[in-house]
């Protein structure tokens, strides 16, 4: 039982990001990380989630939903941005379990993060492809739905159907695309990102600004639509589904963790990145919520482009703006899925290192100074699935994954206070024990609210997980006693 809460010291962990074999590239500033973090937020969350969460839980009281979820992430957020100065290592929220709450539960942590960071990717890819065959559909050209479309669809009542369709096709290029892009370079991608980020900031802002005058306010009447009678639609529990649901709208602030190590000055730049990306698109993310349910009712959003529809219904005035819209939404979940895309083969590439999976997971190009294996790996994996599913069930294991890991932040920050209260700390989560206590309640409290199949899968997943931790993680630990000699070496 002690084995399996061994724990990696600190001064291994930075030992191990200075050796020449395993370095990366230090070329992130603090606006690069912003902007990464904005990248990673702004996509299916704004342009896809915030209509159909509204149609099919919450009504206008969605943005009760993105206010609970912003307070969660806040929460979490400060953890992160003490553990991201304090451990400035590639591997998120994996090696911060690893140095505090031990072996095992690092491993559990890093592959629920797979969920955040894969199954994210190919959510978005989802949705990329949705508002890439409407913008296609404006010029006259038609994407046959059997090759744009996932062969299969799930809902709570009937369950997994097939409905006619071959493959997302236009879901697998565009995760092909962004695979090869960031094997090619951190700084190439970055530069990228930072683009793709101003073009749909640009859009989002303009949205909001001009669609502001074409709201009617009848359509915020109900603000919350009663309950149907079946638990999660409308009504108090629609509101609290709605917000475990969209908390995949979140998720890209605490991919800036995973570039610490790339980071120029990660004890300063790191905070800086998480805790302002999240600031600027909670305040985007309600304006958004407000204007769209103000234009249209909603219960018209249940479609892959509800900012488009919103646009639509504001008549001919807005028209001039859809095709930015779709622009927008296109560079965005471009730049959504490079953050996530560039995350999940950092957090394989530190459980590699540390033994426990296969070496070749942390191998590093020669020239370009990237995890490529994982990179394309994950790559190949993300393109399968978004080829083949819908974007609510991929959404909703997102979600209940990230609020997982942000829990298990949460924790380790008061394990860490416990145990290690002279750490120097360049960034200090406030008010502990409370700020992460709160964040741990409000976190499992949106996991209570998802539905039972979402948490089956995630049960699944566990269960696999924990499988191959011990037939292989647990015997080829560089923690482990035969190899703490040779790693100390």
């Amino acid at each position: 039982m002690q084995a399996l809460f061994r724990k990696k010291s600190l001064t291994a962990l930075m030992d191990q990001a200075s050796e020449k074999e395993h370095s990366l590239k230090r070329v992130l500033g603090p606006l690069n990380l912003t902007l990464l973090g904005i990248g990673g937020i702004i996509g299916a969350g704004i342009f896809v989630l915030t209509g159909q969460a509204a149609a099919q839980y919450a009504g206008p009281a969605i943005v009760l939903s993105f206010i609970i979820s912003a307070v969660g992430c806040a929460f979490a957020g400060l953890c992160y941005a003490e553990f991201a100065s304090m451990i400035p290592i590639a591997g998120s929220a994996y090696t911060y379990s690893y140095a505090t709450i031990g072996e095992l539960l690092a491993w559990i942590i890093g592959w629920d993060l797979i969920l955040e960071y894969l199954f994210g990717a190919a959510a978005v890819s989802v949705g990329w492809s949705g508002y890439v065959t409407s913008f296609l559909r404006d010029f006259g050209i038609n994407i046959p739905a059997s090759i744009s479309s996932a062969p299969f669809a799930f809902d709570h009542v009937a369950g997994w159907t097939a409905t006619g369709a071959i493959i997302n096709l236009p879901a697998v290029l565009i995760i092909a695309a962004v695979t090869a892009l960031l094997v090619v370079g951190i700084q190439e991608s970055a530069s990228v990102n930072d683009v793709a980020v101003f073009a749909k900031v640009i859009v989002v802002i303009l949205f909001i600004a001009f669609g502001f005058s074409y709201i009617n306010a009848a359509n915020w009447h109900p603000f919350m639509p009663a309950n149907t009678g079946t638990f999660g639609q409308y009504g108090w529990s629609g509101v609290f589904r709605g917000a475990g649901v969209i908390f995949f709208a979140y998720i890209g602030f605490d991919a800036v963790s995973t570039a610490a190590q790339e980071a120029k000055n990660p004890q300063r730049d790191m905070p800086i990145g998480i805790l302002a990306s999240l600031a600027v698109c909670t305040v985007l993310y309600i304006a958004v919520a407000l204007t769209l349910t103000g234009i249209v009712s909603y219960k018209e959003l249940l479609v892959p482009d509800p900012i488009a529809v919103g646009v639509n219904a504001a008549g001919p005035g807005l028209f001039w703006l859809r095709k930015f819209i779709k622009i927008g939404a296109i560079a965005g979940l471009s730049s959504v899925m490079l953050v996530l895309l560039l995350g999940q083969p950092r957090i394989f590439y530190a459980m590699s290192l540390d033994g426990l999976l296969p070496a070749f997971f942390s191998k590093v190009h020669p020239k370009f100074r990237t995890p490529h294996v994982t990179t394309i790996a994950t790559g190949a994996v993300a393109a399968l699935l978004g080829g083949f599913f819908p974007i609510g069930a991929l959404g909703e294991m997102v979600s209940i994954g990230t609020l997982l890991a942000f829990a298990i932040v949460c924790a380790s920050i008061i394990v860490l206070r416990r145990t290690h209260p002279d750490l120097k700390r360049p960034f200090k989560t406030p008010l502990v024990p409370l700020i992460p206590a709160l964040g741990i309640i409000v976190t499992v409290g949106q996991m209570l609210f998802l539905p039972w199949a979402t948490w089956l899968r995630l049960i699944i997943w566990m269960a696999i997980g924990i499988t191959i931790y011990f037939l292989y993680g647990r015997h080829h630990s560089k923690l482990a006693p035969l190899k703490v000699d040779a790693w100390n070496k």
